[in-house]
C-alpha cells in the first residue's frame, strides 16, 4: 500500500507540473516582410524578411536615390507610426508585409506647356497658360503629374487628385477622387488608376475613350488624344476609345511593362527592351520594331520618343521644329512627349527640352527638380 500511495503521489506531482506548463502563455513571435519599390531602399533594419517577438517597436529608416523622393509606406500600415514619414517606426503584433515607395522627379510634356515635379513635391510649368494649364506654383506633396492637351493633373501623395487648365469637358472635376495610384492626361479626359487596380475616367467621351468602369487588374494607364490605354497584371493590354487609325488594336500585345498613348497611335515597351507600336504610320511615328534596349517609351502628337538603358535617347516622327532632335542627350533618367516638342529630364535633375514653338520649352533650362 505504501508504494501505491508514493506511486500515486509522484503521478499527480507531475500531472500538477504539466498542468502548470500548460497554462504559461509564452510571448509570440511575428514575421516582418520589407521590401521597397525602385528609386530607393529601407537601410533600417533592411529588407527582407524578419522576426520578431510580439510587441517589438521597429525602427524602419527609407533612403531615396538621387533623382528620387520617399513617397509613403503601404501594406500593413496599421501599427506604423507616421506612413508619410521615411524614419518612423512600426510595431509587431502580427505577420506584416511592408513596402516603402519611392517616387522620382519628373516631366510631362502636353499639347504646348511642359511640366515638372520636382522631389519635394511642389510643381513647375512653363508653356502656352491660356486655360490655366500653368497655375500649379501652389500644389504641395505631389507624387505624380500628367499634362493633356490644355490641362494639368496631379496626384497628391495621399492618393487625392488635383487639376489645373481647361475644364469645358469636366476634364478637371477630380476633387472628389481618392485612393489613385497614377493619373494620365489625354486631349479633353483625365485617367486615374486606383490601388486596387480599376479604372477611372472623366471628360470628353465622344468615343468612348472614358469607358473603363470595367477594367480591372490595371497596373498602369495611358491617355492619347481620344482613347485610353491600360496595361494589365499579366502583360496583355487594354484600350478604349477613337480607333479610326487602328490605334486601339492592342488585344494581341503580351510581354508589356509599359504603355504610352499619342494623339493617334499607341506604343509599347516589352520585357526583353524592345517596342511595339500601332495606329497611325505617317512620319514614321510607329517606326520602332529596331529599338532595342529601351527602358522607357513616350508617345506625342506627331512623334515617338525611346529612352534607352545608357541614358541616350531615340525618337522617330515628324521633325517639326526639332522635337527629335535627341540625338546628343546624354545622362537622361525619363522623357516626355507633347504634341510637336519633347522634354528630357538628367540624372541631375535638371531638364532638356526640344520643339517647335519655342514657348513650350522656354524657361526648363532653369529647373532644378531634385533641390
Amino acid at each position: 500500500m505504501a508504494g501505491l500511495y508514493i506511486s500515486l503521489v509522484f503521478v499527480a506531482l507531475i500531472a500538477g507540473v504539466v498542468g502548470c506548463g500548460d497554462g504559461v502563455s509564452e510571448g509570440e513571435s511575428y514575421t516582418l516582410i520589407i521590401s521597397s519599390t525602385s528609386g530607393g531602399s529601407v537601410t533600417t533594419p533592411g529588407e527582407g524578411t524578419f522576426t520578431y517577438d510580439e510587441g517589438t517597436v521597429v525602427n524602419l529608416v527609407a533612403e531615396a536615390e538621387q533623382g528620387y523622393y520617399f513617397i509613403n509606406w503601404t501594406g500593413d500600415v496599421g501599427t506604423i507610426g507616421n506612413v508619410n514619414n521615411a524614419a518612423t517606426i512600426i510595431t509587431t503584433n502580427g505577420d506584416y508585409e511592408i513596402t516603402a515607395n519611392f517616387g522620382p522627379a519628373m516631366v510631362a510634356a502636353g499639347g504646348q506647356h511642359t511640366v515638372g515635379l520636382k522631389t519635394d513635391g511642389m510643381v513647375v510649368a512653363v508653356g502656352i497658360n491660356d486655360n490655366g494649364q500653368c497655375d500649379v506654383g501652389d500644389w504641395r506633396g505631389i507624387n505624380q503629374i500628367a499634362a493633356g492637351g490644355s490641362h494639368t493633373v496631379g496626384v497628391r501623395r495621399d492618393g487625392t487628385v488635383v487639376a489645373a487648365g481647361l475644364n469645358y469637358d469636366k476634364q478637371c472635376l477630380v476633387d472628389d477622387w481618392t485612393r489613385i495610384t497614377e493619373i494620365a492626361a489625354g486631349e479633353a479626359h483625365t485617367v486615374g488608376l486606383k490601388y486596387d487596380g480599376t479604372v477611372i475616367a472623366i471628360g470628353l467621351n465622344d468615343d468612348k475613350q472614358c469607358d473603363v468602369e470595367f477594367w480591372i487588374n490595371i497596373s498602369q494607364v495611358a491617355a492619347g488624344g481620344y482613347h485610353t490605354v491600360g496595361l494589365r497584371d499579366d502583360g496583355s493590354v487594354v484600350a478604349v476609345g477613337l480607333n479610326g487609325d487602328d490605334q486601339c488594336d492592342v488585344g494581341g500585345w503580351g510581354h508589356i511593362t509599359q504603355v504610352s498613348a499619342g494623339g493617334i497611335h499607341t506604343v509599347g515597351l516589352k520585357d526583353d527592351g524592345t517596342v511595339v507600336a500601332v495606329g497611325n504610320t505617317d512620319h514614321g511615328k510607329c517606326d520602332v520594331s529596331g529599338w532595342t534596349g529601351i527602358t522607357q517609351v513616350s508617345a506625342g502628337g506627331i512623334h515617338t520618343v525611346g529612352l534607352k538603358s545608357d541614358g541616350t535617347v531615340v525618337a522617330v516622327g515628324l521633325n517639326d521644329g526639332g522635337n527629335l532632335d535627341v540625338g546628343d542627350w546624354t545622362g537622361i533618367i525619363q522623357v516626355a512627349a507633347g504634341w510637336g516638342h519633347t522634354a528630357g529630364l538628367k540624372d541631375d535633375g535638371t531638364v532638356l527640352c526640344v520643339g517647335c514653338c519655342p514657348v513650350r520649352c522656354s524657361g526648363v533650362e532653369n529647373w532644378d527638380l531634385t533641390p
